[in-house]
């Protein structure tokens, strides 16, 4: 587990995450797209869980254009206020193009197999579902990913396999943009969501106000047997 420097396309640098699993052979990759608090220990969690089921792992940090290496405390109210105003000042374009950068970047990296997957949660779960439209990643997941659906026209390029998963009762979205998603999405066979009842925003981020274990047990086992379909076959 280490930190890496990636180029940006508009010229500087930004900061990744990288976790690597054990073993010197080759492994597809994964791309963790954080939430609104940066790359913090819940983040570099994922990454190692990922590595520790055999995925080159790299989690780029989104939020350097405004100030690099965000580590946000996601329990206090300082850290949801700071993370709100870096989310306001953040550039979704930038963003994505970030994102494959860090994907053109991995797609390099000598222990990667062949395929790369993405991640992403809240704010990366919108970015996740814009990888599916707007790169060439092999497949993407997007856990509660806010204001989707005023993007929703894009899922005409979709591609490769998209899973979402939404949560019913939301507090950041509402009943009315997750039809307008699932209605988007019902006529892409590679598109997936999956809706969890009674669930409200981030149900499955531990310690979070609102993490429920069983329905993040259902969501993180359907997503490792998305990716081992789909990035391993």
């Amino acid at each position: 587990m280490t930190d890496v420097q990636i180029k940006a396309a508009d010229g500087g640098t930004f900061s990744a995450y990288l976790a690597e699993p054990k073993g010197t052979g080759k492994a597809p990759g994964m791309i963790v797209i954080q939430e609104i608090f940066g790359i913090n220990g819940n983040i570099r969690a994922i990454c190692d869980d990922y590595a520790a089921q055999g995925y080159v792992a790299l989690a780029p940090d989104l939020f350097w254009r405004q100030e690099p290496g965000v580590q946000l405390d996601s329990t206090t109210k300082a850290g949801w206020d700071r993370a709100m105003q870096f989310f306001q000042g953040f550039s979704e374009t930038k963003g994505v193009e970030d994102l494959s950068t860090a994907l053109a970047w991995l797609r390099q990296h000598p222990r990667l197999s062949n395929k790369v997957g993405c991640v992403g949660y809240c704010l990366g779960g919108k970015l996740a579902y814009l990888m599916a439209t707007r790169s060439d990643v092999d497949a993407s997941v997007g856990y509660y990913g806010v204001a989707i659906e005023g993007s929703i026209g894009e899922a005409a390029a979709i591609t490769k396999p998209l899973m979402l998963h939404a949560a019913e009762k939301d507090g950041f979205s509402s009943p009315e943009a997750l039809k307008k998603v699932q209605d988007g999405l019902a006529p892409i066979v590679h598109a997936t969501v999956h809706v969890y009842p009674g669930q409200d925003h981030a149900f499955a981020r531990k310690g979070g106000e609102h993490y429920d274990a069983g329905a993040a047990k259902l969501a993180d086992g359907r997503t490792e047997q998305f990716f081992a379909d789909n990035l391993k076959a």
